[in-house]
């Protein structure tokens, strides 16, 4: 039974990442000519483009991909509660695994987006791939505040280091799932 749940429990955090990565690729205005933004938008239009018809977007925040990220991450709570047994929740317990799902997904994005990214700097510095072009647009945003606290040390830049210990010590600070 619990490699029926963690099968369920990835194959759901993955859609959830997919919403979410449309989200945060419209937030951070990442060009969509990009293949990797095109996969991620064709995935995720089954879902958002009939929300879109009932929600109209709120300045540069598009409610419907809003709207999609919470759907998708209710549905993996409820499914998961189910597959665990948990047969009544109270409303606080399902805002709080709601909430701790998109914020638990949110982080591990960035977690391993500046890891990536990180890695790929040094790998191909100056190059071009759409995966890096993907990337600068998700992770400049979070890591300028650390770059201007933090100068390069021999040209090396450190920021994403501490990005991704700032990033791991919430992850710690959140807990365990409630799952």
């Amino acid at each position: 039974m619990s490699a029926l749940i963690f099968i369920i429990e990835t194959l759901l955090s993955l859609a959830l990442f997919v919403v979410l990565a449309r989200l945060l690729l419209q937030l951070t205005r990442a060009d969509f000519r990009n293949p990797l933004c095109q996969a991620i938008v064709r995935m995720s239009n089954p879902l958002i483009v009939p929300l879109r018809r009932v929600l109209p977007p709120v300045g540069r925040v598009d409610t419907a991909s809003v709207v999609a990220v919470i759907l998708v991450a209710a549905i993996e709570v409820a499914i998961l509660f189910a597959l665990e047994g948990i047969t009544w929740a109270g409303p606080w317990m399902w805002l709080h695994a709601v909430a701790f799902e998109i914020a638990r997904t949110l982080l591990s994005t960035y977690l391993y987006a500046i890891i990536l990214y990180a890695l790929l700097s040094l790998v191909a510095p100056g190059g071009y791939s759409p995966l890096q072009s993907v990337l600068s647009s998700l992770c400049e945003p979070v890591l300028r505040p650390f770059r201007r606290l933090i100068p390069a040390i021999a040209g090396i830049d450190l920021s994403p280091l501490w990005a991704c210990i700032i990033i791991y010590a919430v992850i710690i600070l959140l807990g365990p799932s409630t799952f």
